[in-house]
Order: C-alpha cells, then sequence, then structure tokens
C-alpha cells in the first residue's frame, strides 16, 4: 500500500507541472495573439534646433611664428615659456660675427666701385673733350674723317666703361644694403604684445634661417582671444555661415559650456587618407570663442555644435519614429489581393529615387497604418514634420526594432506607454 500511494503522489506531482505549463503555454499564446506591444506619443508643436557636430582644436586667434632671417648661432634669449612680453621688447640675439666680416668686405668692394668709377668719369670726359675738339677741326675741314672716327668712338667706348662702372657701384652698393639687412636680423624683438605659447629653441642651438624651411624658434600669441579650429566633413559644410552661433566643449573642462561665432570657413579641403577606404574630405572652421576664459590654452581638445537653423513652435517628434520601407513592403493583404490604393483608388505612396517611401505608423483600431511624411530640420532627438501628420495625431514611438523591423500597414499592437523603448 506505501508503495501505491507514493506513486499516487508522484503522478499527481507529474499531472499538476503538466496543467501548469499548458496554463503558461495557452497564456503566452494569448499575449501573442494580443499583437505587438508599442508606446505613442502625440504630435505636438516645438521649437527646434538642428546642428551641426565638428571637432578640433582651441588655438590663439592671433599668434607669430618667430623664426630666424638668417642662419646664425642663438647667443641670447630673452624669455622663457609662458612668459609675457610686449611689442617691441627684445627677444634673441643671433651671432654677429659672420655677418658683420660680410659687410666689411662689401663695404670694401663697394669703396673699389666708387674709384673705379671715378677713373672712367675722368677718361669719359676727357674723351668727351677730344671729340668736340676734333668735330670743330673737321667741320673746318683741319682734321681727316678718320680721326674724327677714331675719336667719336674712343668717347663712345669710355662712355660705356663709365656707365658699367657705375653699375658695378649700384650692385656694390645694393650689397652693402643687404648685408646691414642681414646683420639687423641677427637682433629679433617682439612683433605684438602677448605670451611665449612655445620655445623650441635654446642658447647655442643653430637657428637655420626660414628663407626655404620653417625653423620656428618660439610662438608669441595672445591667449586673451582663443577660437576653436574644427574640422567639418565635406557633405556638411554648405549649411555653415559666418556668423552662425555654435555651442563648444571642451575635454579639459567638462563641467563648461563655451559661446562661440563661426569667423572663418575654409575654402579649399583637407583630405585624409587619400586613395583608401577611409579617406576623409574636411574643412577647417574656425569659431570665435566669445567668453573670456584664462585657463584655455593652445592644443586643447573641443567639440562645437554649430547652429545651423532654428525653427520656432513646428511640428515635431521623436526622430525614431521616422523610418522607411518599400511601396511592397506597404501593400496590404486583402481578399488574397495585394493592394496599395485608399478608397479613392489612388496611390498611398510615392518613393524617392532610391525606392524608399519615409513613413511613421499611427494606430487606428488596434492596427497600425503607416503615413508618409515630409520631413525638415532635425535636432538630436527630434525631427520636423512638414507635411503627413497634424498636431494632436498619436504616433508610434516604440520599441525602435517594432518602428524600424516589425511594423507595416495593418500588424495588430498593443499600446503600453509603461514600458521602456527596447
Amino acid at each position: 500500500m506505501g508503495l501505491t500511494k507514493k506513486r499516487k503522489t508522484i503522478f499527481g506531482l507529474l499531472a499538476f507541472v503538466i496543467i501548469i505549463v499548458i496554463i503558461i503555454a495557452v497564456n503566452a499564446n494569448k499575449g501573442g495573439d494580443q499583437g505587438t506591444i508599442i508606446q505613442t506619443e502625440s504630435v505636438s508643436h516645438q521649437s527646434i534646433v538642428e546642428t551641426v557636430t565638428a571637432t578640433g582644436k582651441i588655438e590663439p586667434k592671433t599668434q607669430v611664428k618667430i623664426s630666424a632671417d638668417v642662419a646664425a648661432k642663438i647667443t641670447y634669449l630673452g624669455v622663457n615659456e609662458g612668459d609675457s612680453v610686449k611689442k617691441g621688447d627684445l627677444l634673441i640675439r643671433l651671432d654677429k660675427e659672420r655677418l658683420t666680416a660680410a659687410l666689411e668686405q662689401v663695404e670694401a668692394n663697394l669703396r673699389s666701385f666708387k674709384a673705379n668709377a671715378n677713373l672712367a668719369k675722368e677718361s669719359f670726359l676727357k674723351s668727351e673733350k677730344d671729340y668736340t675738339r676734333t668735330k670743330e677741326l673737321y667741320g673746318k675741314k683741319l682734321e681727316s674723317q678718320a680721326v674724327y672716327d677714331q675719336v667719336y668712338s674712343n668717347m663712345k667706348i669710355e662712355n660705356a666703361r663709365y656707365q658699367s662702372a657705375k653699375e658695378q657701384v649700384n650692385q656694390a652698393q645694393a650689397s652693402v644694403r643687404r648685408a646691414k639687412d642681414d646683420l639687423s636680423k641677427t637682433t629679433i624683438y617682439a612683433p605684438m604684445s602677448g605670451t611665449v605659447s612655445i620655445l623650441n629653441k635654446e642658447v647655442g642651438e643653430i637657428a637655420l634661417g626660414s628663407q626655404f624651411q620653417e625653423d620656428v624658434i618660439m610662438i608669441v600669441a595672445e591667449l586673451s582671444l582663443m577660437e576653436a579650429q574644427v574640422n567639418v566633413d565635406e557633405n556638411d559644410i554648405v549649411n555653415i555661415s559666418l556668423n552662425d552661433s555654435c555651442i563648444i566643449e571642451i575635454d579639459a573642462m567638462p563641467d563648461r559650456v563655451f559661446h562661440g561665432v563661426v569667423s572663418e570657413i575654409a575654402s579649399s579641403a583637407n583630405i585624409s587618407g587619400a586613395g583608401t577606404t577611409e579617406q576623409k574630405t574636411e574643412f577647417e572652421v574656425k569659431i570665435s570663442i566669445i567668453d573670456a576664459v584664462k585657463q584655455l590654452r593652445p592644443g586643447m581638445t573641443a567639440s562645437a555644435d554649430i547652429v545651423i537653423e532654428t525653427r520656432e513652435q513646428v511640428l515635431c517628434i521623436p526622430i525614431q519614429c521616422v523610418t522607411v520601407r518599400t511601396p511592397e513592403q506597404l501593400k496590404v493583404k486583402i481578399s488574397d489581393q495585394d493592394v496599395e490604393t485608399d478608397s479613392m483608388s489612388q496611390p498611398l505612396y510615392v518613393a524617392d529615387k532610391e525606392g524608399f517611401v519615409p513613413v511613421v505608423f499611427i494606430v487606428e483600431e488596434g492596427q497600425t497604418r503607416a503615413i508618409q511624411v515630409k520631413i525638415g530640420i532635425q535636432s538630436e532627438t527630434h525631427i520636423e514634420i512638414i507635411e503627413g501628420l497634424s498636431k494632436g495625431d498619436e504616433v508610434v514611438t516604440g520599441s525602435y526594432r517594432a518602428i524600424s523591423q516589425t511594423l507595416s500597414n495593418s500588424t495588430v499592437v498593443v499600446i503600453d506607454n509603461t514600458e521602456e523603448d527596447k
């Protein structure tokens, strides 16, 4: 008897478990029959701001790269990095011994050429007098044609020598001026007031001279006037204009927001990764920072939201509400016949050149209906609806998977606005 009772107990527990499983399965099936769970929201009027986001660096609005115009050793540096300077302050002295010797040489050459020019002048004046006297005698038939021609030729030769000597003097004077200018460039003064933001050289190093290559000794910058230099994608640059307002965030100051305006837009592109799959074409945009902040330093990483358009009180819906379908996907099954017409037998949807229809879904009697819409500008969260919806319409806002993949015309749905969008 004990064994029989035990078996009955086991069979009873198994039967109970089976019943529970059946109940769960039935309830699950009933939930599926009820339809796809969605969330909705009413269409409303809002202000919407469209922006272009770009990243870059903080740089001084005004800065001067200071290089030597002549090659020489640095013998004196009057500043350290971070020092403030005023316009006209002595910054650098270069070794002038070689350039002083060069000046003395060209000055000696000038004196020599001047002496030669004086001799040539005297010879020319003498030949000119000889020609004048011979010409008078020739006119009185007292001198032969041969003598006259010889004297005339001699005067022309002496004149040419004199002119050549004068040209040599001019060239020597130019050499002296150039040598003096080179010598003067061994002393470098501050071209503007500001701060020494970068110092690349030390006393004893050679300044290469910047005629043929850049060799920056230091940079003097006006740190009270800063700007963000950001790179904008080629697809966005056409929407940006001078004086567009901007919101700037700086990585080094995460708790602060800065304001600025677009002050300059590059006319030529910067291309990186040319010829590869990662090729990028960008344009540099300079944004003047309105807020005066002493903590800003050149080279800080910045991101800017450039406001390209603002519209007040327009029809808006959450950006995730808008999706795309093909006309084929929007067909509705009625009596085994595919239709895509309304009650007036007119097409409901017009695809774009890529074959897609921009739509949002509304709910009618427990089923979804796709409404083709014409969209305008968009912010990070909302998008403007120009045509297709009216204020107060209930549109499907979630889940994202349902909107992007599941929903179509006549999809059975259950509205549950207490669920989170998934």
